[in-house]
């Protein structure tokens, strides 16, 4: 069984992906990391991220360096959202994706194509969203008790050019496939949002 989770930065989606895959038994690919790596790898190359040659440098990236927790950080996020807008990089990154989602017994996978096109053909795709205020606010509680200097207004901010790049990107851009479930999380905790993916999951999988 494989569970395709797509949605912007900060919807809640990777909490959502963990619980399903702790639920079902399954093993969890965070798709996004990657795209961090390489943009933390760019700026540790001393490249420019909205290169797209320096960008697919960056794919050369050490497997160590999705244990930094460096990656979690918001400067990573935006490197993340730059990188990810080349062609090259996404195919770079594409066969390694594909290759967790096809392993025996299937996964879970969250990202912002995964059900559009790494796994377009999985059996439950969720596209999970919030507003923007929703997650300015979690994410600034989230950097606030790491100890970071930011405020909710860059926050804000942030999250609105991510949105603007991933959404409007020519390759893989992110939106929802047409066959997912749309789950809104602006008003929800996070048990009442985790609830509400296992109760789409179980919907969903009977019919398939």
């Amino acid at each position: 069984m494989i569970i395709a989770v797509d949605g912007p930065t900060a919807s809640g989606k990777g909490t959502i992906s963990k619980a399903l895959a702790a639920h079902f038994g399954l093993p969890h690919l965070d798709t996004g990391l990657l795209y961090r790596a390489v943009g933390r790898q760019v700026f540790l190359n001393g490249g420019d991220p909205d290169c797209a040659e320096d960008a697919l440098a960056g794919t050369e990236f050490p497997d160590s360096l999705l244990e930094d927790d460096i990656l979690r950080d918001e400067g990573s996020g935006s490197l993340a959202s730059r990188v990810s807008i080349h062609p090259s990089v996404r195919k770079a990154l594409f066969e390694r994706q594909r290759a967790f989602a096809e392993q025996p017994g299937g996964a879970v996978l969250d990202g912002r194509d995964i059900g559009t096109v790494i796994a377009p053909d999985a059996d439950v795709k969720l596209f999970v969203i919030a507003s923007v205020d929703a997650r300015a606010q979690r994410r600034f509680a989230e950097m606030s008790g790491r100890g970071a200097e930011t405020t909710l207004d860059e926050i804000a901010e942030d999250l609105r050019r991510r949105d603007e790049r991933d959404t409007n990107r020519k390759d893989a851009p992110l939106k929802a496939a047409p066959d997912a479930f749309v789950l809104d999380t602006s008003t929800l905790d996070k048990d009442a949002a985790i609830a509400a993916a296992i109760e789409a999951v179980e919907q969903a999988l009977p019919s398939r």
